[in-house]
């Protein structure tokens, strides 16, 4: 089992703080501009919204059932190797780290575009936007190498000057929406599906990893779970507590959006919240909502950079990733594995900010092979609700009902989005997989990993 990152006195993760954590990892830059990226499909959009926030409650109970199994820091790490073993537990830590380090990029280009409102220069130089996104994803990572406490203080700080604009959005903006234009028909290629519902399924299955991406950190509180308090019940009230935020917002906003700015201006539109805002109320609600994506960004960096310095350290710790990322720094936090995730991250920004499109994508690429490697991890987590409760079995109801409906559509949903990603991200993420497989060579004849994972007990029974 994995050791724990700090003594039970250094819990200072709570229920509202792991809400934050939720909320602030999955409405981020994915969220903000989605309405652009999905102006060409109109209504199409809406029922994709719709269907994925269904899809997004079944993924957060299944996440929330797991975190009350096995309560662990690593989250789907855990489960899976619990599960399945260190093979597969490899591969999930490997992909949902690949998935972390390559969302970064795509935070930081959405923060540079929003500053960009109040200083127009910072999108004319190249140079000077991948110069503050670079140092965006530093500063904040500086701020996580401190401590869980500083991260949590920022995250608390930032899910809560964020939200207030986009909340007013997905109300008061209501009363905005013009019909017409929330219900124009999708306005895809010619050809692309046939017609008819076969046209309408190929769009749903298009918006999937757009809108997914905005989904992703639905498993954010699990990982964390050493600087959880009372882990067991604290972390499924956060999780399914702040996925239900997400979706309602998700979706009230996106009404708002699409039923107020004309389509074609969407599409073509770098800050389409923002945009909104303007035609509704005037430049100053541009600028407030623009704003509040910029705070937005900060909080995603700084979610997901205390999430992606943890997967690694579980992994490290049982003998799967190099020892370098279970090295703590004098605050109890994985520095150096911080510290080589950012470096990757800031690789793929400076390659996209080169002009070598060809080789690293442009920001919707990100976005697929972000959401596309993190399917996997999702997969393997549908899968072990039910191996878990059979391995552990305890007298109670939580282990006499598995929850194999919810699984079962968290796993489907996996591989449609895996599809809907397309070829390029599908190839990328299994030639980065594959990378994996010389280091866990390596790390398995150096240390063989513990082949009892799956005899073992879970650091705390369940209630």
């Amino acid at each position: 089992m994995t050791a724990p990152i700090a003594s039970s006195h250094a819990r200072s993760l709570g229920v509202v703080t792991c809400s934050a954590l939720v909320v602030g990892n999955i409405i981020g830059s994915g969220f903000f501009l989605s309405p652009a990226a999905l102006a060409p499909y109109g209504y199409v959009a809406l029922i994709g919204w719709v269907l994925m926030a269904g899809v997004a409650i079944c993924i957060a109970l299944l996440f929330a059932r797991l975190a009350r199994i096995l309560p662990s820091v690593g989250g789907p790490y855990a489960y899976a190797r619990q599960a399945f073993g260190p093979q597969v537990g490899f591969i999930v830590a490997w992909t949902y780290w690949i998935s972390m380090w390559v969302s970064q990029p795509a935070i930081a280009i959405t923060f540079v575009g929003y500053l960009g409102v109040f200083f127009p220069g910072i999108g004319q130089s190249r140079l000077l936007s991948t110069a503050i996104g670079l140092a965006a994803i530093w500063a904040v990572a500086l701020v996580n190498i401190r401590g869980v406490r500083s991260a949590a203080i920022l995250q608390n700080i930032m899910v809560g000057m964020k939200l207030v604009p986009f909340i007013a959005i997905g109300s008061i903006g209501l009363f905005w929406v013009s019909p017409a234009t929330l219900a124009l028909p999708p306005d895809l290629p010619a050809g692309a599906g046939g017609s008819g519902p076969l046209s309408t399924l190929f769009a749903i299955a298009s918006v999937m990893p757009l809108i997914m991406f905005a989904f992703l950190g639905i498993e954010s509180s699990t990982v964390p779970a050493d600087n959880v308090r009372d882990p067991a019940r604290t972390i499924p009230r956060a999780t399914i507590l702040g996925t239900l935020i997400c979706a309602a917002i998700f979706i009230l906003c996106t009404v708002t959006v699409m039923g107020v700015v004309p389509r074609a201006t969407l599409a073509a539109s770098s800050a389409p919240f923002a945009d909104a805002a303007r035609l509704m109320w005037g430049d100053w609600a541009g600028d407030v909502l623009a704003a509040a994506v910029i705070f937005s960004s900060l909080a995603a960096l700084n979610g997901w950079t205390l999430v992606m310095g943890q997967v690694p350290l579980a992994a490290a710790r049982d003998g799967l990733f190099p020892p370098i990322f279970a090295r703590l720094s004098r605050s109890s936090t994985p520095a150096a594995g911080i510290a080589i995730s950012l470096v990757l991250s800031s690789l793929m920004l400076l390659l996209q900010a080169s002009g070598l499109t060809a080789l690293v994508g442009v920001y919707r690429e990100l976005i697929n092979l972000s959401t596309t490697a993190e399917m996997v991890p999702y997969a393997f987590c549908a899968a072990a609700e039910t191996t878990l409760l059979a391995s552990l079995a305890r007298p109670g109801p939580w282990a006499d009902r598995p929850f194999t409906l919810i699984s079962l559509i968290a796993f489907t949903f996996s591989l449609v989005t895996i599809y809907g990603g397309g070829a390029a991200a599908g190839l990328w993420t299994m030639i980065l997989t594959m990378i994996g497989i010389p280091v866990y060579a390596m790390m398995t004849r150096r240390q063989p990993p513990r082949d009892d994972v799956r005899n073992e007990e879970p650091q705390r029974s369940m209630p």
